[in-house]
């Protein structure tokens, strides 16, 4: 949105209300220095601790306090934008495609993102699309969902893009879903399919099928989207696939077989990012919903055995995320360090405290940084990446090489700074406390060494494969042929932990927002393309933290 003077929105009990500034006067305590805007219209920042004067509210998207006043016509047109109908959206938003809806007040309507606007009477400007952007949140509570979309909730940790646009969230979730949703060999149900542009993977990962990675992405899409007629499909489809310790089988072919390739059965087994993702998305889901849904029992219930499940065949001797069910050997020699996921062992601990998920926290940071960040971790002056935050895709557990996977920076590993990013921005303030080895501070510390390396390089010129040097690795496509959103989008939200990295952040979201960087795959780019347009957006939460908006 940027810094305008103009009247901002907020959406508040399902209406659109306009918001005039009025910020800079004696019952606010800032300096005169702090004031902007012109007479009439001044404006100042929220306190340190998110709040304002007497007859005043904090806008947290742009922090700053603002007084309400007034109420426009509301928004006309369908419910639905998102999916590319003809009509607007509920806060005056065209279709994503087609002809554009009709717009809402001049505030907050926009007209369609192709073809021809929303008119200039009813969407607001001129005949190309109504201006302005989406309201921002928290929306609040309506029709049985807590946190619908945009949320907008801001950490006081983090840093977002300057003037980020929920709009853009509601296009590249649009193309996602018109992507790779399918209900075909999905059991009367849906699922996220990978593409042709997608590695077949040796067979394994053949043309339209599915892997449980993605069903893990789709549902926690799903819940922060408020999506849950999509949830559900999903969950139900996943629970068509369990492996006999009630963990879904991790690639499941176009037909809704186990996948075979040369005549062997090689889809079997669980993975366990996959199966961490699910029982995340399904304690949001308890919170967002509540209840069952359309499912067979509540989201809490299938949240406590997903997660129950993880710990009894997929954490290894009680303190490290394994790589799956199925793995033969000393899974201590086969660690995936993008499978850890320190923000949700958090929750965990909160749904199932019977088991020891501080443990589990513990072995991500120590072997990242070796314990008591004693340099013999998989960062290390021997790996030669101990300041870039370059970690390899498998490793042991003293950082040395493993026969599972490559050893360098690649379509695995480009996912942890998103996964110990949001440990930061979402835990900071509520776990902040002594230093100890599950301190958030460690996941800081972790994201300060890749955001350093990739905001040096820059948003335009970040590659898909990186040695742990820092050199690119000899598989990665060059920028001219184009970027991945799985790359750039995980750096960005890892570079959200601190001010010092905030024009990465934004020239990062500038490349994100129309969700094309696709040279990995649609699938898998998309995929992470709109889990980081939320995380980048304040949408992606931990709503057992939170309380719905009024």
């Amino acid at each position: 949105m940027g810094l305008s003077f103009l009247p901002a929105t907020v959406a508040l009990a399902g209406t659109v209300l306009a918001a005039a500034w009025f910020g800079c006067s004696t019952s606010q305590p800032f300096n005169s220095a702090g004031c902007r805007g012109g007479s009439g219209s001044e404006f100042c920042a929220c306190l340190p601790d998110g709040s304002c004067n007497a007859g005043l509210a904090c806008a947290t998207d742009l922090q700053e306090c603002v007084h309400l006043a007034g109420t426009p016509p509301l928004a006309t047109g369908g419910s639905s934008g998102v999916t590319g109908g003809t009509s607007g959206g509920s806060t005056g938003r065209g279709g994503n495609s087609s002809s554009g809806g009709t717009g809402g007040s001049h505030v907050t309507g926009t007209g369609g993102n192709s073809s021809s606007g929303g008119s200039p009477s009813s969407g607001g400007g001129s005949g190309t699309g109504g201006g302005g952007v989406l309201a921002r949140g928290p929306a609040p509570a309506a029709n049985g969902t807590n946190f619908p979309f945009p949320q907008n909730r801001q950490m006081s940790s983090c840093v977002y893009p300057t003037g980020y646009d929920n709009n853009d969230v509601l296009a590249a979730y649009a193309k996602w879903k018109n992507d790779l949703i399918t209900s075909n060999g999905a059991g009367g149900f849906q699922r996220v399919q990978r593409t042709a542009s997608d590695p077949l993977g040796s067979g394994a990962t053949p043309l339209n099928s599915t892997v449980s990675e993605g069903i893990g992405y789709g549902l926690v899409i799903a819940v922060y989207m408020g999506d849950q007629a999509l949830f559900d499909n999903l969950w139900k489809y996943e629970q068509l696939h369990l492996d006999s310790n009630g963990l879904m089988n991790w690639s499941i072919d176009a037909t809704g077989n186990t996948t075979m390739a040369n005549g062997q059965t090689v889809g079997q087994g669980a993975a366990t990012d996959a199966d961490e993702d699910m029982a995340w998305a399904l304690v949001m889901a308890d919170k967002q919903w509540g209840g069952q849904g359309s499912l067979s029992k509540s989201y809490g219930a299938y949240a406590l055995q997903q997660i129950q499940n993880v710990w009894n065949h997929e954490v290894v001797d009680s303190k490290l995320a394994g790589p799956g069910d199925g793995w033969p050997g000393n899974l201590w020699d086969n660690i995936n360090i993008s499978y850890f996921a320190p923000a949700y062992y958090r929750v965990f601990k909160q749904v199932d405290p019977t088991h020891d998920w501080d443990a589990v926290n513990q072995t991500v940071f120590d072997t990242i940084f070796g314990a008591a960040d004693n340099g013999a971790g998989a960062l290390s002056s021997a790996n030669k990446n101990a300041t870039n935050g370059l970690v390899p895709a498998w490793c042991t557990s003293n950082g040395g090489s493993s026969g599972a996977g490559p050893f360098y920076y690649q379509y695995d590993s480009c996912r942890t700074p998103f996964r110990i990013g949001i440990d930061w921005c979402l835990n900071a303030t509520s776990a902040a406390g002594a230093m100890t080895a599950i301190n958030p501070a460690r996941a800081q510390k972790y994201v300060a060494l890749t955001s350093a390396f990739f905001s040096g390089i820059g948003a335009v010129n970040v590659v898909d494969g990186y040695n742990m040097d820092g050199t690119v690795n000899s598989s990665a496509h060059s920028v001219s042929q184009g970027q991945s959103a799985a790359f750039l989008g995980p750096a960005a939200v890892g570079a959200m932990n601190s001010s010092t990295f905030q024009p990465f952040v934004n020239a990062s979201y500038a490349l994100l927002k129309g969700n094309d960087l696709l040279i990995g795959g649609a699938y898998y780019d998309e995929s992470w393309d709109v889990l980081s347009l939320l995380m980048l957006t304040g949408n992606f939460l931990d709503y057992t933290q939170l309380t719905p908006a009024k």
